[in-house]
């Protein structure tokens, strides 16, 4: 008995060991942990089960069957995050430069069926150089089960890639279709064609920073979500994000104990819309007001800055908050930040996150680049997913709201359960120079008639009132009560059913 229970100690000795303390160093050198380091820092300490710590790849091409490690380049199993349960897969870089083979894309597979059957999201740390090419066709069509499980766990459970380093050629796409993708700065890069390929069919000379490093993907791309200086740093967001997440689709999203009232009332918003009605101020500064402990969980900080998207806690439980920067194209809406707010909204409604909707949007960003690069489309994603969206749904128009972008903010037409607008509001078809100048072209040439036609347009639409006279604004709000308001509003909004017409899957203008 003695000898077996040794040989099981060598055994899994050698696969913690992975590709040896030469590789491990490699590795520490680079500025980045190894595979299981990166697993003991993302969940509860002591709490990770691993399966298959001895599985091996099954080729015997190219002299391969003399190097079979166990584990095949990743760790994977389940574990806990505060107390949650949560499935992980982690390549390994230090074994075949964590390439993916055939039994590598069946352990991920396994993991992937297993969450969601028992409803828990899934956390894919990746690290690789790709397919493993001494399988061949065997590697691609590892690729492909492990996208067709993506596909199905979408909207099932949460998945979350984080990119420890590089992801290349068909290995971007399963981090493509997860719900959110985390990098770590000048150790991770994703690109479907590297810089060599890139120069030799196109004679552009770009670094893989360039091409696909963390700071291209956060600002140019969107491709992904976040970027964080290091992979402690990365895991221990991860962790945060987590926390605000339901396990599925079967749950609603955690409730964790809150210490601010929710009856709290801040003067200072009373004064946070300018005089000025072109005067600039910061949106973030009313959502930080109205969450809970000032606490706010930004998506996509750095891309399409004239949409704020992230989760906050009211009442201890997740919001997701979508809002109009006035600081950032004074908060027109355009192609990116329409992708952007669409892709979260739909987030939200996939796992039964009310959804709260600031709003000051003076339109549509208008110019060729916006309409050669098809803004009609791209600004119907965020109207459909909004309209499509069945969770509560709260807004808040702050002041401006014209034109069709008043429609595709969660207006009430697009089934907004409460609506509220602040004194400051004007809801209109559009500002009152360029109605004046359309309404009373005749009188153009008169500079005084065309100022007291625009004081005259101001005093009958740039309010709120017109709107709440109709019903489409519930109530007209004091600023310092938004955070009582909206509390209450999603309170009552709680137990909310929507029956919605049988169909196979809506077809969403892509």
């Amino acid at each position: 008995m003695k000898d077996i229970l040794a040989e099981l100690e060598s055994r899994r000795d050698a696969a913690r060991a992975g590709g040896g303390e030469r590789r491990i160093d490699a590795q520490h050198a680079r500025g980045k942990l190894t595979a299981r380091e990166r697993i003991d820092l993302l969940v509860d300490e002591g709490s990770f089960e691993e399966f298959d710590m001895f599985k091996a790849h099954r080729c015997t091409d190219f002299g391969m069957e003399t190097q079979r490690p166990y584990g095949d380049g990743v760790i994977t199993g389940w574990g806990t995050i505060n107390g949650r349960l949560v499935y992980v897969f982690s390549q390994d870089f230090t074994v075949f430069g964590g390439s993916l083979s055939e039994t590598h894309a069946e352990k991920i597979c396994k993991i992937m069926d297993m969450a969601v059957r028992n409803g828990a999201p899934v956390v894919g740390l990746n690290d690789s150089g790709g397919a493993r090419i001494q399988e061949g066709v065997a590697s691609l069509a590892g690729y492909a089960e492990v996208f067709q499980r993506n596909i199905e766990a979408s909207g099932v459970v949460p998945q979350i890639s984080v990119i420890m380093g590089p992801c290349a050629g068909g290995a971007v796409y399963s981090p493509a279709m997860t719900d959110f993708i985390f990098m770590v700065k000048d150790s991770s890069y994703m690109f479907v064609t590297g810089p060599d390929v890139v120069k030799t069919v196109t004679n552009e000379q770009v670094t893989a920073e360039e091409l696909g490093g963390a700071s291209t993907h956060t600002k140019k791309s969107s491709v992904a979500d976040a970027a964080f200086e290091n992979d402690v740093e990365a895991l221990a967001e991860v962790r945060r994000l987590v926390d605000m997440l339901p396990a599925s689709n079967r749950e609603k999203p955690p409730v964790r104990p809150f210490f601010d009232s929710p009856n709290r009332e801040d003067m200072s918003l009373d004064t946070l819309v300018p005089e000025n009605p072109n005067q600039p101020y910061d949106m973030k500064e009313l959502i930080l007001k109205t969450a809970d402990e000032g606490d706010f969980y930004e998506i996509q900080e750095d891309f399409a800055k004239n949409i704020i998207t992230g989760f906050i806690r009211l009442e201890g439980q997740t919001v997701g908050v979508v809002a109009n920067q006035p600081m950032v194209l004074a908060g027109c809406l355009d192609i990116d930040s329409s992708r952007k707010a669409a892709r979260f909204v739909r987030f939200c409604d996939c796992f039964e996150i009310p959804i709260l909707t600031f709003v000051d949007v003076p339109g549509f960003l208008p110019g060729t680049a916006q309409e050669y690069g098809g803004v009609i489309k791209h600004g119907a994603k965020l109207l459909f997913a909004y309209g499509e969206a069945t969770v509560p749904k709260v807004t808040v128009i702050t002041r401006k709201a014209y034109g069709g972008a008043y429609d595709v903010m969660a207006s009430k037409h697009l089934r907004g359960d409460v609506n509220y607008a602040w004194p400051t509001a004007e809801i209109a078809v559009m500002g009152a120079k360029g109605a004046t100048e359309i309404i009373h072209r005749a009188d153009l040439g008169n500079p005084e008639k065309i100022a007291a036609h625009a004081k005259d347009y101001e005093d009958r639409f740039a309010n709120p009132f017109v709107a709440a006279e109709r019903g489409f604004i519930d109530d007209v709000i004091m600023p310092h009560g938004t955070r009582r308001r909206v509390c209450r509003a999603f309170a009552a909004l709680r137990n909310k059913r929507v029956e919605k017409p049988w169909k196979k899957h809506d077809n969403i203008p892509l």
